[in-house]
């Protein structure tokens, strides 16, 4: 981890602090919310951010703690003089928005007190004018989805493509055994021919290059291929920018042990040259039973 760069998120109630939190979280961050600024300094003496696991830290400060806007000027100055990078990201949205959250969250806002919402976010954004002055990068959630700005969120902070982020998962199974829990895409590929039935191939598996050939080497098979990989070429970008962390792919045959893992292979193969985070698992290549199954 670099403990020295720090991830302030801060900015008007309502903005989606911690939606951007849950984001850097998602990232691998240690995040803290609502932590006084006081003690800023004196976090980074615990053996928290020896953690190898941890890519970065981040804090959500505001108004919620009392003395937020006095004591942050000095402490942030102190820490810039001590080395440390600080990354500030102010996150704002307009009046109206602002309004119809609290209405839908049924939330306090923080300054409310004897104040109607409408005067409780007025006098907030006054307040924080210093703090906006302070920012490196200013986001207006006012248009964007929960989705939309966790994206955002993340390029900014980790400064690379949010195809780094997601973990895209190929899993070859036999039907006879169920479907695997986590599939979020299954195909079925039991229409393509069958090695179980060709006596020198049904001892082997998907892995071995006689039988995929012979599951592949026809026309059936290359125009499958080539068209449900175009089609999670276009997929997977969509899932990405939709911010989700995980997918996993099903391949399915039989038994699972023969056509479904050639085709898994060849899923992972194509899929491995585009991304960063990309892992196969054969589930039923090695069960007992799998060679009694007539039309693994």
């Amino acid at each position: 981890m670099k403990t020295r760069e720090i991830v302030i998120i801060t900015g008007l109630s309502g903005s989606g602090k911690s939606s951007a939190a849950a984001a850097l979280e998602d990232c691998g961050y240690y995040c803290v919310d609502n932590m006084p600024v006081a003690l800023l300094p004196e976090f980074f003496k615990t053996p928290v951010i020896t953690l190898a696991s941890i890519k970065g830290v981040a804090f959500v400060m505001d108004i919620r703690e009392i003395d937020f806007l006095n004591k942050f000027p000095s402490i942030f100055d102190s820490l810039i003089k001590n080395g440390f990078i600080l990354k500030i990201i102010y996150l704002e949205a307009n009046d109206q928005v602002l309004m119809k959250r609290y209405s839908q969250t049924r939330r306090y806002h923080p300054l409310s007190g004897e104040k109607t919402l409408i005067d409780a976010i007025l006098a907030e954004r006054e307040l924080l004018t210093p703090l906006r002055k302070w920012a490196d990068i200013l986001i207006d959630t006012s248009e964007l989805t929960i989705h939309e700005l966790k994206s955002k969120i993340t390029t900014i902070v980790l400064q690379k493509g949010l195809e780094e982020k997601m973990k895209i998962s190929i899993v070859s199974f036999g039907y006879k055994n169920g479907l695997p829990q986590n599939a979020d895409l299954v195909i079925d590929v039991r229409f393509l021919n069958n090695p179980f039935f060709i006596p020198d191939l049904k001892p082997k598996s998907g892995r071995d290059a006689d039988v995929r050939h012979y599951v592949t080497n026809n026309s059936e098979a290359r125009i499958f291929l080539k068209k449900y990989l175009e089609l999670l070429d276009y997929l997977i970008p969509l899932y990405i920018n939709e911010g989700k962390s995980y997918l996993t792919v099903a391949v399915g045959c039989t038994g699972g042990r023969h056509r479904s893992v050639a085709i898994a292979d060849i899923i992972y193969e194509h899929i491995d040259r585009q991304y960063q985070r990309v892992f196969i698992t054969h589930r039923d290549i090695d069960r007992d039973d799998d060679l009694l199954i007539a039309g693994s």
